[in-house]
């Protein structure tokens, strides 16, 4: 089914390409100059940190409903084994990981999504293949991210402590959550839009956090894409709004981010600590080091992103 003609001039509004080089495959990133990231220096007021990830463990939020997305499986391939025989000696424990790169707290690299035989930039989606993965726009192109973060609390500025499942996060919300960090965003600076949904996993309650879920619509893109923002994350494991506002376009998010934009966006991040520390002192800006894990041909990869106030 051909995607409707709304999503067609959305995508012309919003599109990035060729405004970064004809070969770029960083899209929105390179947005991240080294003014950026000392605007995020100069953010640290009292040195204290937060973790944003959620545990990689095989009790992970994946459900088995997307195919292939597998929670981590963890196998220890030795165990205080002597390397020279003597146990009374050095011994070393080793062990392995096969999961999902997208299964936990990630970045979706700009390869993960296509239409129209393109991917970000018109590179086209053939480049992405079995025997080698993305070999245009994988997360090993990133290097490094650490820019000015900015949390956008949509679930505290709405009054609730999370966001209605189903709800879709438009310009208005993002307003107001911003209205809240009296802020203005800055070009290269990193949002992190907390819904409140991720107290679902933490609670156990797998298929809740899964659907329905609060989720940026596609009238955020705009938005987004008006402000340069740099990359996106959220609480929440589909980042857009599911089930989606208009059967004929399947995660038009999705789509529109990371094909037209060159958006980078994440995903299962855990926002609520940070959350409650921003809430106390005021304070909704921070220098955020989120650099992926550089998987070669990778459509996504892990993080442990660092939020530091």
């Amino acid at each position: 089914m051909a995607l409707p003609e709304w999503f067609h001039e959305v995508a012309r509004r919003v599109s990035n390409r060729g405004r970064f080089g004809a070969d770029d495959e960083l899209g929105t990133l390179n947005l991240i100059t080294p003014e950026a990231t000392l605007r995020g220096t100069r953010s640290v007021r009292r040195g204290v940190s937060f973790s944003l990830a959620i545990p990689l463990s095989s009790d992970g939020p994946q459900t088995g409903r997307i195919p292939n997305r597998i929670n981590p499986v963890h196998t220890m391939t030795s165990i205080n084994t002597p390397y020279t025989g003597d146990p009374a000696a050095t011994c070393m424990s080793d062990d392995v990981i096969m999961m999902g790169l997208q299964s936990g707290t990630h970045w979706d690299a700009l390869a993960h999504a296509s239409y129209d035989g393109r991917l970000y930039n018109g590179h086209p989606s053939s480049t992405v293949r079995a025997e080698t993965g993305a070999m245009r726009c994988g997360i090993d192109k990133v290097k490094t991210i650490v820019s000015r973060g900015i949390l956008l609390d949509v679930a505290r500025a709405m009054g609730l402590g999370r966001v209605p499942g189903g709800h879709p996060i438009g310009p208005e919300d993002l307003d107001a959550a911003l209205a809240l960090t009296g802020l203005s965003i800055e070009s290269g600076d990193i949002l992190l839009v907390r819904t409140g949904q991720m107290e679902l996993l933490r609670a156990g309650d797998k298929e809740g956090y899964r659907i329905p879920t609060p989720g940026l619509s596609w009238k955020a893109v705009p938005w987004l894409r008006e402000r340069d923002v740099a990359a996106v994350a959220t609480d929440t494991l589909a980042f857009e709004v599911w089930p989606g506002e208009d059967d004929a376009a399947l995660f038009p998010v999705h789509l529109l981010n990371l094909v037209e934009v060159g958006l980078l966006q994440g995903q299962n991040w855990h926002l609520d600590d940070l959350a409650a520390d921003c809430a106390a002192d005021g304070v909704y800006e921070f220098l955020l080091s989120a650099s992926p894990e550089p998987v070669v041909g990778g459509t996504g990869s892990p993080v442990n992103p660092v939020a530091t106030k």
